[in-house]
């Protein structure tokens, strides 16, 4: 009888102890895979606006200008809002940004640079208007002229063909269909064959991106802004990248030791 209880007591300690070598691996595996977060992200101004227009089916946000000063980086936007029988614009005041993100779009002023279609949201920079007007047949039309097929806007709405530009670019039927072939929701579009036809540099040349405080700078401040941001931009994701590699390896040791210590503890009760 003692024999029998002594076996049933061995057992259930073995037992016991299984079940602990169990949960401490798992809980060391759990512990590994969590993910990496840099804690230098923050929320740009774009993101913000976006929040505030949660219940917005279709909008638009475009970098109508930006300015580098003494104390950062600073970006200004048009805010277009699609209502069911109009259309709300409205600029907002100057917002400082990170030098990452004035770097990722020093060239798309005059773009759409986030847009909610339907529902959907996207942040691929595009020409302005080319996701929810042009195309759209409650705005206006496709015309022949010149040979070549052009979208003209409903004498209502002809002031967008200002508001996006397209008084110095009109837009070819070619374009728009170039757009939506390849680049749509997947990466951001300056004209075809690669050319600048959108984006900072033509924006600011044109009767509409001429007067913005950008276009008023010379081109060796420009050039000098270009270069600042890029090597910030480069050195702020080389720490972040330092930063997680660091947190990853101490997270894979700690799980080695943490494991290597279960299987000690494992060997001195199997004795």
């Amino acid at each position: 009888m003692d024999n029998k209880l002594a076996k049933i007591i061995i057992a259930v300690i073995i037992g016991f102890f299984i079940l602990k070598t169990c949960s401490n691996r798992k809980s060391n595996r759990d512990y590994s895979q969590q993910p990496v977060v840099s804690g230098s992200w923050e929320k740009s101004p774009v993101d913000k606006l976006i929040r505030s227009l949660a219940n917005e089916p279709n909008f638009s946000i475009i970098l109508l200008d930006m300015d580098s000063r003494s104390n950062g980086y600073y970006h200004q936007y048009q805010v277009i809002v699609e209502k069911p029988d109009t259309v709300v614009a409205k600029d907002t005041d100057w917002e400082k940004v990170s030098d990452s993100f004035f770097a990722s779009n020093v060239n798309n002023m005059g773009m759409e640079i986030a847009s909610k279609k339907n529902g959907k949201l996207s942040k691929v920079a595009s020409p302005a208007g080319y996701n929810h007007y042009v195309g759209n047949e409650k705005y206006g039309h496709w015309v022949q002229r010149d040979g070549g097929s052009f979208w003209e806007f409903y004498g209502r709405y002809a002031f967008m063909s200002s508001m996006f530009n397209m008084m110095t670019y009109p837009v070819r039927r070619s374009y728009w269909d170039d757009y939506y072939g390849g680049y749509y929701g997947r990466r951001a579009y300056y004209g075809p064959s690669g050319s600048n036809m959108y984006g900072t540099r033509s924006y600011t040349s044109s009767r509409t991106g001429k007067n913005t405080t950008w276009a008023s700078k010379p081109s060796s401040f420009k050039s000098q802004v270009r270069s600042q941001v890029s090597r910030s931009a480069t050195t702020t994701k080389s720490r972040s990248y330092s930063s997680g590699s660091s947190y990853s390896q101490k997270s894979r040791s700690s799980s080695r030791y943490s494991s290597s210590s279960s299987r000690s503890r494992s060997g001195g009760f199997g004795k």
